[in-house]
């Protein structure tokens, strides 16, 4: 075929406030006029997430695809596909949360009890099916069924996304529940059988393992700390390029090798892991260093080999707002194990200039190669209809030489702006040993312990 089959495997999408009295069950309604309090409070510190500056956009948004709403895909299924056929994308992941609207019930600005966080992710899964589901085949949401009370619940919950078309679903614990054994623990086992017989992926996304109020709370501190200081740059120190919050949050790259030391990928061998918006330069290192773990200590725990092959043979990366030096160390990182996610419709992704990022990102890789990074590579793992896919892409796709062969050269403003939204031109990360190691004897001494 001519043209590049692209998959996205992060995007974003929430529940409109007026939508919310339709999709939260009647006897949660009584939270209602808080969420509107905490929905007033969240837009206030996250609007920086949500906007650009008019200087910004002269340079990002030439077309005029920000100022004429596009970001209404984040709940407008339309406006999502518009956007997505023109910057040439065939399918993409979508997760829960976006700036312009706190997710349902969500325990970000104040705790709630385990029902309620419950009946928040429910009231989304029915709103993304009705907004999303005449587009199964290109709209992957990804749900998270592991919020309910228990097992039974739980079961159940990923039976109905399943029942509607969706793509995926969380491993469990997204939010961190003292309550809940570590994903190894015989407890998940019904939960990872009844993923195999769906067919469903599981999946990592940055934030995995906060704490209700954590995350909004640390902005509202950091803040008042830099208004205290003079400063008002609150951008620039909340993005993915900045040393703080998504920086080196090891709880994402932890369950990874929960997973495949405490044997879940042995007893599950058709289980898949994807992992979104956590980038990938910690990747050759991080396995090198487990590998060397597991040879230590191969007699006493449950895994059977080395995560570095649990990796390859059960594990997929989407590379969100990919960086330079990640498209340099593919081969390192497994040119069959990773692919591009452009993090619709949030301020550090490549939306609005998704097929200028990737012709400046992907500038002289080799067009085998560039098939396998821009969305070969999710269609096996996350079940895709191939054949549906190439149509897609035979209408709206870019060709090899839309991507490899750029004429005339690019705003070098625009490259600027990317560095600075989502650390477009920063070096790889630096290997922390002994802050893996700190979790690692943790989770070593509970698997050995259990095995």
């Amino acid at each position: 075929m001519k043209k590049l089959i692209v998959v996205s495997g992060d995007s974003h999408a929430t529940v409109p406030p007026d939508a919310w009295p339709r999709y939260i069950e009647t006897k949660y309604h009584d939270h209602l006029a808080g969420m509107h309090e905490d929905n007033a409070r969240y837009r206030e510190l996250l609007g920086v997430l949500a906007d650009f500056s008019p200087d910004v956009l002269d340079v990002i948004d030439t077309d005029g695809a920000w100022a004429s709403g596009g970001y209404l895909g984040a709940w407008d299924a339309d406006r999502r596909l518009a956007e997505m056929d023109r910057e040439g994308i065939a399918a993409e992941l979508v997760f829960l949360g976006d700036p312009r609207a706190i997710s349902p019930l969500s325990p970000q600005f104040r705790r709630y009890e385990q029902d309620v966080v419950a009946a928040g992710v429910r009231a989304y899964h029915r709103y993304a099916a009705d907004a999303f589901g005449a587009a199964t085949d290109r709209i992957l949401v990804v749900g998270d069924p592991a919020s309910a009370t228990d097992m039974d619940g739980m079961l159940a919950e990923l039976q109905w996304i399943g029942d509607h078309g969706f793509a995926g679903t969380y491993v469990p614990g997204y939010w961190a529940r003292p309550d809940r054994p570590p994903p190894y623990d015989p407890y998940f086992e019904p939960f990872w059988s009844r993923c195999e017989d769906l067919e469903l992926p599981v999946a990592v996304h940055a934030g995995y393992g906060q704490q209700q109020c954590e995350f909004l709370s640390n902005i509202e501190g950091l803040q008042r700390d830099m208004e205290a200081a003079g400063r008002t740059d609150l951008l620039s120190e909340i993005i993915n390029n900045a040393p703080r919050f998504f920086q080196k949050d090891l709880r994402p790259r932890r369950v990874m090798w929960q997973l495949m030391l405490g044997g879940v990928f042995d007893r599950h061998p058709k289980l898949r892991l994807l992992m979104a918006e956590v980038r990938g330069d910690w990747l050759p290192a991080t396995l090198r260093h487990l590998d060397a773990a597991y040879e230590n200590t191969r007699d006493d725990v449950p895994a059977t080999r080395r995560p570095s092959e649990y990796w390859r043979e059960h594990c997929v990366m989407s590379l969100s707002f990919v960086h330079k030096a990640e498209v340099a160390m593919r081969h390192e990182l497994g040119i069959e194990t990773v692919f591009f996610g452009r993090d619709y419709p949030h301020a550090e992704g490549t939306w609005p200039n998704t097929r200028d990022w990737l012709s400046d990102a992907f500038a002289g890789v080799p067009d085998d190669e560039l098939r396998l990074l821009l969305g070969e590579n999710a269609i096996p793992v996350l079940g895709l209809d191939r054949a549906k896919l190439a149509a897609v892409a035979e209408r709206i796709g870019p060709t090899i030489d839309d991507i490899t062969g750029r004429t005339p050269e690019l705003d070098p403003r625009l490259v600027a702006n990317w560095d600075a939204r989502g650390g477009y031109l920063k070096p790889p990360e630096q290997h922390d040993p002994e802050a893996i190691d700190s979790l690692l004897r943790q989770d070593l001494a509970l698997v050995t312990s259990k095995s």
